[in-house]
């Protein structure tokens, strides 16, 4: 931190420079635009100085990697002593095809497994289910139970990978599966690592595969804490998603806020579950985006960390420093990525992959080329997931921590961010939570809102989009797309009917009562689950219990 009479004479200094030099290279040349503005239009300055960090105490605000605020990084040595978890996010089709994809990214150097359920699946239905219909095995794997989890991860010891998957409102029965297989496998659950996203609450704001309604799925999310900080120390129990948030249009400011406010109404429903916090928050983890705006993308992470350092520090009053640490995977930004001149979006992905490594990131998935078109395919999959490898091992980027700390524009971009989020949070906590928020409809307004600007801008040209409004050309269409075989259904379907066939119904019958009975008591329900899920109970059949115990979700109008 500058003495005030060095900030003055910056500021002198600077304002003669802006009268003697840059006012008369205007008069030759103008700037670009008017005004600049970041991803999220907030207006870029000229040029940064110490003037617009003039309060930056190094200590107070940056500090240490592995240290509070971890604002630097939450490790000590961060990349210098493991590189971020490589990981691609895929599932199609069938268990045996998405099972074949993962056995060809881990022998490209893939260093972690991220599956992609279909949408059946993630809304607890069977592929035999009418609403099924025609969406089996589209935007991820198929599974209907333990039998295919079995066959997704064949011969993949589960004790030498991890794997994170992406589903929520069945998140409890998903990874009783895994568990199951693991224990066929004869893994310890101990030695099980991982993260189930299980964060239901950005379903409602932003994504919409919700089952039940808020009450009983933060009870679900609860008991998976309770259960899992006993049984399986090692597996991150949430990944709570801004991922979603920024997809549907937020801001920057606006993901880091909803995302925390968020996590802020885990702990509190974990706290009123009679846990203790320093036993379930250091397995939170966190699920960023990594979008346009280069600089702006890393102070969000940055400001990220520091804000949920000091929530967990001073407002729930954690002691364990692992409590503090916002951990987080990042995935780059399916929403840019373009139909039009789709191989420009290797280039987007590795400058928002690069953001993603210099904000910290704990792990990263790295689109394809061709997702704005179809699931993608072996060649987009490799060039994505050597993106990662390039940067990690030629870039250099890795081998210092947190090189960007200090830069005056990331710094002041850091505060920005970090203020803006703390007035969104105390709006919504003096909305009553962000349940309340989003029963509500706030936060969704917002996010619509911001969506919505930026999208005329956009369409006004005030922001370029290479290919989409601007440097357009003439394409042929696209070619070697990866499309699923609309039989994946019905084989999905036999495979049902064989499954009832040859599993013993009593004891399903018998398991699913039970879960009935523990769903409608204040009992964990998670050793219910995992008893139905190894008597071959399906996922429908699971849901559908819950389903008459817990009701439907259905959600406000938004106006």
């Amino acid at each position: 931190m500058l003495k005030e009479e060095a900030i003055q004479a910056i500021r002198a200094a600077k304002e003669a420079w802006e009268r003697q030099k840059v006012q008369k290279t205007l008069a030759k040349q103008p700037e670009r635009h008017e005004e600049f503005i970041t991803g999220s239009g907030y207006p870029v300055e000229r040029l940064y100085t110490p003037v617009e960090i003039e309060d930056f105490d190094y200590l107070r605000d940056l500090g240490f990697p592995g240290e509070y605020p971890f604002t630097r990084g939450v490790q000590p040595t961060m990349y210098r002593g493991r590189l971020w978890t490589m990981r691609q996010y895929a599932g199609f089709g069938t268990a045996e095809e998405s099972n074949q994809r993962y056995k060809f990214l881990l022998s490209q150097g893939q260093t972690g497994l991220s599956v992609a359920f279909d949408l059946p699946t993630q809304i607890g239905y069977d592929s035999d289910h009418p609403m099924a219909e025609g969406e089996v095995g589209k935007v991820g794997v198929a599974i209907d139970s333990l039998a295919d989890m079995e066959v997704l991860f064949n011969e993949i010891p589960l004790d030498k990978v991890s794997t994170s998957m992406t589903i929520n409102a069945p998140a409890a029965i998903l990874l009783c599966m895994y568990m199951a297989v693991a224990e066929k496998q004869g893994v310890p659950f101990n030695k099980l690592r991982g993260t189930i996203q299980n964060d239901i609450l950005k379903e409602y704001a932003a994504r919409g595969t919700y089952i039940f309604p808020p009450e009983p799925s933060m009870r679900l999310i609860t008991d998976i804490f309770a259960f899992c900080s006993k049984e399986l120390p090692e597996w991150n129990t949430i990944s709570i998603s801004g991922y979603h948030i920024r997809e549907a249009g937020s801001t920057a400011a606006q993901e880091i806020a909803f995302t925390l406010a968020d996590g802020i109404a885990y702990v509190e429903a974990a706290l009123r579950a009679g846990l203790q916090v320093d036993e379930f928050a250091p397995r939170l983890s966190f699920f960023f985006n990594a979008h346009n705006d280069f600089f702006e993308e890393i102070a969000k992470f940055r400001a990220a960390r520091r804000l949920w350092a000091k929530i967990m520090k001073e407002r729930f009053g954690a002691k364990d420093p692992r409590s503090m640490m916002l951990r987080f995977h990042t995935q780059t930004a399916g929403c840019t990525l373009t139909a039009q001149q789709p191989m420009n979006n290797i280039v987007r992905v590795a400058i928002q992959a690069l953001a993603a490594v210099l904000g910290g990131t704990q792990s990263l998935h790295t689109n394809s080329y061709d997702e704005a078109l179809a699931l993608p395919c072996e060649e987009a999959v490799r060039i994505a997931l050597r993106t990662q490898q390039i940067i990690a091992y030629e870039s250099g980027v890795a081998d210092t921590i947190d090189p960007l700390g200090g830069s005056y524009y990331i710094e002041a971009l850091t505060n920005r961010l970090e203020k803006e989020a703390q007035d969104y949070i105390a709006k919504i906590d003096a909305m009553g939570g962000a349940v309340k928020a989003i029963e509500q409809g706030y936060i969704q307004r917002e996010i619509q809102d911001s969506a919505y600007r930026y999208q005329k801008e956009i369409e006004s040209g005030r922001r370029t989009v290479v290919g989409v409004n601007k440097f357009q050309m003439e394409e042929e269409p696209p070619k070697n797309l990866l499309k699923v075989d609309p039989a994946v259904g019905e084989a999905q379907k036999k495979r049902l009917k064989e499954l009832k066939a040859q599993r013993d119904n009593r004891q399903v019958t018998r398991c699913l009562e039970e879960l009935r009975r523990v769903a409608s008591s204040k009992e964990n329900v998670i050793p219910a689950i995992y008893e139905a899920v190894k008597a071959y109970a399906t996922l429908g059949e699971i849901c559908d219990v819950l389903r008459d115990v817990f009701g439907e979700y259905r959600p406000p109008d938004i106006v």
